[in-house]
């Protein structure tokens, strides 16, 4: 008797909800929740799925450049090993979901290259513990995802491999550096994506492509396998089209882990439990440093109805200050820079990765290297790290900067002492065009204003969508949570999603 067989076989009857979906929607149109209810009562199975989102990949991938790894063979292998677990009555929510990867997390017999000629050749011979996770539970991969090289940037614009272009206009960017990500979400060529946030590298491309993405609190999910970037800020996590798909992969996706030493031993939890809960009575902050002349009007118009639907639900929004906040750049960029050019000493050419071809000598093999290696962007952050941690300048720069970092720290505790959580924008602008900030570093670095010092501070902050600008951008929120709150703001974002139709509506010929 075959697998399809077997699983057709047995399908059952729909419900209302399901019978409207299978007949208005694509297969690749469901949400991570659809998916999970369509195949666990067998009305679509994991290899059905898998073949309709390749086939999507196939026909629209290269408008957008968001896949740059693709194994079809892995890929259907693991969609009939879900079916099989399906058929055999022990699947759980995730089994048989479609899940595409941010390139900077490892997965055995998978090229691993954080977009960079450095890594272009690596692959993973072992698998990152929050990915592991998610296959433990039979979901499928679905391949790799652009990035800025080594999750250095904010645009999705240099890596090795292209530039990723935004569906909603493929001539602007995604957002980044987890921007092939978000892209591959919003164009509907993945239910949901794994991405990292090391200054909001989550949350900003998931604003720009107007898709919900969650940056956890800092150590509830692992860092092992996942190529570091700033080891004190790197966080993974869930984008997908909504708050509900985050919760639930979130669920899978925390876990202590002993082979992470920043992991965190906190209960687990049911991210979901919440997510019906009313918001009668919950106090929501405003930090004035955020709604001033540097955030773009369209940006702020779309803050404000996001804000009024809130308070139609009986949200009391109360003024903030975060007095710290012009500090967080400068702050954020001593101590990434410095932590990076620690990571990325490794690549030397000497253990893995690429070597030039041509050199004199050790000291050659290395400077050639690592010169040919690196993209531009990833040389600067480098050179900027070693300056501050050089003799004579660790206690003028590396060392103030912590200061700075513990004083942004409590200036969020004195703001919680008052409020549930924050509301704030989560770039000053909509999605800016391709070329036109990736070469302004400066600018590139101003764009991160309101995500930066959650990193610092290693609270949660999630973006989920709030409208289009005139010119039919998308515009996220970010709401902020103190130290595990990830429950409370994925209840604010779906019960805002529930009353809104932002996050269901998709790029045009995608």
């Amino acid at each position: 008797m075959t697998l399809n067989f077997l699983i057709f076989s047995n399908r059952k009857t729909l419900s209302g909800s399901l019978k409207q979906h299978l007949e208005n929607k694509k297969m690749t149109d469901y949400t991570l929740k659809q998916c999970t209810d369509l195949l666990q009562s067998k009305q679509i199975s994991a290899y059905e799925l898998a073949s309709e989102y390749l086939n999507a990949i196939d026909a629209k991938n290269a408008q957008i450049n968001g896949f740059i790894t693709i194994d079809k063979d892995i890929t259907r292998a693991e969609a009939k090993a879900a079916d099989e677990r399906i058929a055999q009555g022990k699947a759980t929510q995730l089994t048989g979901v479609p899940i595409a990867y941010k390139d900077i997390f490892c997965q055995q017999g998978w090229r691993s290259a954080c977009s960079s000629k450095m890594l272009d050749n690596f692959v993973s011979p072992y698998t990152a513990t929050v990915v592991q996770n998610l296959l433990n539970e039979n979901t499928v991969s679905l391949g790799r995802t652009n990035m800025d090289e080594f999750a250095m940037g904010s645009t999705t614009e240099s890596s090795y491999y292209g530039k990723t272009h935004n569906p909603w206009d493929l001539s602007r960017i995604p957002g980044g550096s987890s921007g092939g990500s978000a892209a591959v979400v919003a164009a509907r060529l993945a239910p949901a994506a794994l991405g990292s946030d090391t200054g909001g590298s989550i949350r900003q491309p998931a604003s720009h492509c107007g898709i919900t993405g969650l940056k956890p609190t800092y150590g509830i999910v692992s860092r092992f396998g996942m190529v570091a970037y700033a080891s004190s800020f790197d966080q993974a996590g869930p984008m997908a089209q909504t708050a509900e798909d985050c919760a639930i992969m979130l669920n899978t996706m925390a876990s202590f882990d002993t082979n992470d030493s920043t992991s965190l031993e906190h209960p687990k939890e049911d991210y979901t439990r919440d997510l019906n809960k009313p918001l009668t009575g919950v106090k929501i902050g405003l930090p004035k440093e955020y709604f001033g002349s540097g955030c773009d009007s369209s940006v702020q118009k779309n803050i404000q109805a996001a804000i009024d639907e809130l308070t139609k639900q009986g949200v009391e929004f109360i003024d903030i200050s975060l007095p710290n906040t012009e500090l967080c750049i400068p702050a954020y960029y001593v101590l990434a820079c410095a932590e990076a050019s620690t990571n990325l000493s490794r690549f030397d050419g000497v253990r893995y990765g690429y070597r030039t071809d041509n050199y004199d000598g050790l000291e050659e093999m290395y400077s050639k290297t690592r010169s040919e290696g690196f993209g531009e962007e990833v040389k600067r952050r480098i050179l900027i790290g070693t300056y501050v941690l050089s003799h004579g300048y660790y206690d003028a720069y590396y060392v103030k900067a912590q200061k700075l970092r513990r004083m942004i720290a409590d200036d969020f505790q004195a703001a919680f002492q008052k409020c549930d959580a924050i509301l704030s924008p989560v770039a000053p602008t909509a999605a800016p065009k391709l070329d036109s900030i990736a070469t302004d570093p400066v600018q590139m670095y101003l764009s991160d204003i309101y995500t930066l010092s959650l990193n610092l501070a290693g609270l949660p902050g999630l973006s989920t969508p709030a409208g289009f600008t005139e010119n039919g951008s998308p515009v996220g929120v970010q709401l902020v949570g103190n130290h595990f709150s990830e429950t409370r703001l994925l209840n604010i974002a779906h019960q805002l999603q529930q009353a809104t139709d932002w996050h269901k509506q998709k790029p045009k010929g995608f």
